[in-house]
């Protein structure tokens, strides 16, 4: 279920490499250096992996965990930290077991899921998000197939260019767009608004080596910079400036 086009970007700041890639099974964001973000809630399975150091997740109102690896289920808000380079893969909600709840990884775990990557010691844009998702279904478990409608619903209210209207999509489907809503939520544990919303973020993200962050922002559907600026925060913990926007090299 294809959400954005495929697009991938890598560049150098300072003593730091950066890699965005997006596509149909996901999207990764990989940094050559330690980190933290703020709090914030995404929509999605959000997976950080530190072959070399550790990852701390501290979940609102709970204890940090530490490891070499975290899964951090769909609209969990939390704060994270790795000690060292990292990578982190985001996967749609129902890529895995809505059960699996907040997971930490062992570091053989974690080089099984790099090794799927195929893109060696250093972050590289021509990650294989296909190969990464399958590594973690064999690693958690398969997740439950979804509904034909709510796939359909998905699929064409997350699409690119442009998404659909909620009321056709629901026409289509046979169901009223209360009654479709309310099934999306209850299958994905997420609403299609901000499934839409996710969407237009990683278009934006995307976008950001084409040029400014108001560019990226009018590009994907933000009514202004700030409107991303504040969407970023919340969703990612980190605003698009913070990623950067000047990529020495464009991979695809």
């Amino acid at each position: 279920m294809s959400i954005v086009p495929a697009r991938a970007w890598a560049l150098e700041r300072n003593d730091r490499r950066l890699v965005f890639a997006s596509g149909p099974d996901g999207a990764m964001f990989a940094e050559t250096g330690a980190f933290d973000v703020t709090a914030h809630r995404h929509p999605v399975w959000k997976v950080v992996l530190s072959p070399d150091g550790l990852v701390e997740t501290r979940p609102a109102g709970r204890r940090p965990v530490a490891s070499a690896g975290v899964i951090v289920p769909p609209q969990l808000r939390h704060t994270a930290a790795a000690s060292s380079s990292y990578t982190a893969l985001f996967l749609d909600p129902w890529r895995l077991r809505p059960e699996l709840g907040l997971t930490c990884l062992d570091r053989a775990a974690v080089r099984r899921i790099l090794a799927a990557l195929d893109r060696g010691a250093a972050p590289g844009p021509g990650a294989d998000l296909a190969a990464a998702a399958a590594e973690l279904t064999a690693l958690t478990g398969a997740a439950h197939r979804l509904d034909p409608r709510v796939a359909h619903a998905i699929a064409e209210s997350t699409r690119a260019d442009p998404p659909a209207a909620i009321g056709s999509v629901a026409a289509d489907v046979g169901l009223s767009p209360p009654r479709l809503r309310a099934l999306v939520r209850a299958s994905v544990g997420v609403p299609l608004v901000q499934l839409r919303t996710w969407t237009r973020l990683r278009t934006a993200v995307a976008a950001l080596h084409d040029g400014s962050v108001a560019a990226a922002a009018a590009s994907s559907g933000f009514a202004d910079q700030a409107h991303l600026a504040r969407t970023a925060r919340s969703l990612l913990g980190r605003t698009p400036a913070s990623i950067g926007r000047s990529p020495t090299r464009q991979a695809r």
